[in-house]
């Protein structure tokens, strides 16, 4: 079987993590910390496109890895405009999209299709990727109507590691991932709870600020009537207020931490407060999972926990409470987009999967 070296790029907003792959094995993995004196610098994120990437070409330097060698550079996808769930190769309209498009909502992540593209024109025989990029969109056209024609719900969820762990549970039970219904929660900074129905999230919540569950920094859904009376009641700015929805709100807001392990260890300490918003916390993680039992019509093949928070046997336990009674949970703690990256790109590299035009 060919080897083929794979580069992956996914940078964050202090950080720029980076990996070589040979086939699945991993050959360096790296976290590149930006410090705030560093970033500060530049007036906004795509200025620090050079920046990022001579950091990482350094690195791969130090490292020893033979640059020239490196047949594919799949880098982390960004704010786009939503497509089917995929590998893509990095063209000439992403990358115009990937500088323009987000707008206000500029995010560290745009800057991976564009630095892997530009790393891959400089080899002697490399590609560019992007795969499962958060705007993945593959809701189904009722679960878009929402009670006002000028909000629609939006698919903006953790889609590498929801489609990844999908994958992964399919391999372990021999099927297609596209033969089989499941519910995927993504329990980290943010939640996402999607129902895939024979390889497509037809609902999922938004997770970066819509609804949903609320989270370690994220308020999820809100009484509409309360939050627009707040809007407007003179004591927030705009910037604020978003910050109080994406950033600021969910633990961060009742408990001062945006760090699940800090409150369950208040909670196990005797912090009645921590335990009760825990609780919560995980009580509206479990009816959203009913709800995606409801739209699978109650034809689920398992429900998937992944994400950091899948690691805390508190959370877990208190998720367990409300959906054990569906059956077949797994867990699979953490998450590996680095790996996620590789195997999507080294899948198109082998011709066992189709590489979409943007």
């Amino acid at each position: 079987m060919d080897k083929f070296r794979i580069l992956v790029i996914n940078p964050g907003s202090t950080s720029t993590k980076i990996a070589v792959f040979e086939n699945i094995k991993s050959v360096l993995l790296k976290t590149l910390r930006h410090s705030s004196e560093e970033l500060a610098r530049f007036p906004d994120i795509p200025s620090q496109y050079e920046f990022r990437k001579e950091a990482i070409l350094n690195e791969l330097v130090a490292a020893d890895i033979e640059i020239e060698k490196i047949n594919a550079v799949v880098g982390r996808g960004g704010l786009l405009r939503p497509i089917p769930s995929g590998v893509y190769e990095v063209n000439e309209n992403m990358k115009n999209d990937l500088k323009n498009r987000s707008g206000k909502q500029q995010h560290a992540s745009n800057l991976g299709g564009l630095i892997a593209d530009d790393i891959a024109r400089s080899l002697p025989s490399a590609r560019a990727f992007i795969a499962d990029p958060v705007v993945v969109d593959e809701l189904q056209d009722v679960a878009r109507i929402t009670g006002h024609p000028d909000l629609p719900r939006q698919s903006i969820f953790h889609a590498l590691n929801q489609k990844a762990v999908a994958r992964n549970y399919a391999r372990s039970v021999e099927k297609k991932y596209e033969e089989l219904n499941l519910i995927v929660a993504h329990l980290g900074g943010g939640i996402s709870v999607g129902a895939h129905k024979k390889g497509h999230v037809i609902d999922v919540n938004n997770a970066l600020d819509g609804y949903g569950p609320f989270s370690p920094e994220r308020a999820g859904t809100l009484p509409s009537g309360g939050l627009v009376d707040m809007c407007f009641s003179g004591k927030y700015t705009h910037d604020e207020m978003r910050k109080m929805v994406t950033g600021k709100g969910g633990l961060m807001a009742h408990l001062g931490t945006n760090q699940a392990h800090e409150v369950e260890e208040r909670a196990l300490n005797g912090d009645k407060k921590a335990d009760l918003v825990l609780q919560a916390m995980a009580y509206q993680v479990g009816k959203t999972i009913g709800g995606c039992l409801a739209v699978l019509q109650g034809e689920v093949d398992a429900v998937l926990l992944t994400g950091g928070m899948a690691q805390n046997n508190t959370v877990v336990s208190y998720i367990r409470r409300y959906i054990d009674w569906i059956g077949n949970i797994k867990i699979y703690p953490g998450e590996d987009e680095m790996s996620a990256l590789a195997m999507n790109a080294l899948e198109v590299l082998r011709g066992e999967r189709e590489c979409k035009i943007y």
